[in-house]
C-alpha cells in the first residue's frame, strides 16, 4: 500500500534524500463512492410528523374521567322539644356530680382522734403531742380552704381505713397523697403517718371501743 504514495526513486538525488509521495492515488480516492457517515444527527421520534399526528389522535381517542359532583350536605336533623328537655336534665346531673361532696372535717378528725386516743395508753406523750399538733394544722388548713377536693376525699377514705383497722389500705393512699399532692400535705401528712404506724403495732383488741359516730 506504501508502494502506491512513493514514485520510484530518483538517482540524481542522494541517498538519504526524502522520497517524492504521489497524489494521483488520492485523486483516485475522491472519486471512488462515497460512504455513509454514522455521525449524522437523527430527529427525535416525536418530531417527526407521523408520529405526533398518531400520538395526537392517540390522546384524543383516550376517555377523560367524568368531573366529580360536590356531595350535598347532610339534613339538618330538628332537635324535639322533648330531646332539648333530656340534654338540659343531663347536663345538670353532671354539673351536680362534679360539684363538692358533703364531706366535713370534723367526720374525719372523730376516726384520728379516736386512733390517737387508743395509741395514748402506749405511746410516749411526746409522740402523741406532735401527731396531734399536725391533726391540728390538718383541720385549720381544710377551714380555710387550702386543701382541693381530691385531697379532701382521700383523707376521708383513709379515715374509714383506720376505723376498719385496713393498715395496709390506709398506708397506700397516705404514700398516694404525698406523690400527688405534695404541697397540701406536706405540712401535717407525717402526724398521720406516725399515726398510721403506732396504731397498726398496736393489738387488735385494744381498737375495741368503736366512734360515737356509730
Amino acid at each position: 500500500m506504501a508502494d502506491l504514495y512513493v514514485k520510484p526513486g530518483n538517482h540524481e538525488r542522494g541517498w538519504n534524500d526524502p522520497p517524492q509521495f504521489s497524489y494521483g492515488l488520492q485523486a483516485q480516492a475522491q472519486g471512488a463512492p462515497k460512504r455513509n457517515l454514522l455521525n449524522k444527527r437523527v430527529p427525535p421520534p416525536q418530531m417527526n410528523g407521523p408520529q405526533s399526528n398518531t400520538g395526537s389522535l392517540a390522546n384524543k381517542g383516550t376517555p377523560s374521567a367524568p368531573p366529580t359532583m360536590p356531595l350535598a350536605p347532610p339534613p339538618c336533623a330538628s332537635v324535639s322539644p322533648q330531646q332539648k328537655r333530656s340534654e338540659e336534665d343531663n347536663s345538670t346531673v353532671i354539673t351536680s356530680s362534679d360539684s363538692e361532696p358533703d364531706i366535713h372535717v370534723d367526720t374525719v378528725m372523730l376516726v384520728l382522734n379516736w386512733a390517737l386516743a387508743v395509741c395514748q395508753s402506749t405511746v410516749k406523750k411526746q409522740v402523741c403531742d406532735d401527731i396531734s399538733k399536725r391533726l391540728n394544722l390538718f383541720v385549720d388548713m381544710w377551714n380555710s380552704g387550702k386543701l382541693s377536693l381530691p385531697v379532701k376525699k382521700r383523707m376521708n377514705i383513709l379515715a374509714q381505713e383506720i376505723k376498719k383497722q385496713n393498715w395496709n389500705a390506709a398506708d397506700e393512699i397516705h404514700r398516694s397523697l404525698i406523690v400527688d399532692h405534695i404541697n397540701e400535705v406536706s405540712q401535717w401528712m407525717v402526724g398521720v403517718k406516725r399515726l398510721i404506724a403506732e396504731s397498726r403495732s398496736l393489738p387488735a383488741e385494744v381498737f375495741t371501743v368503736e366512734t360515737s359516730e356509730d
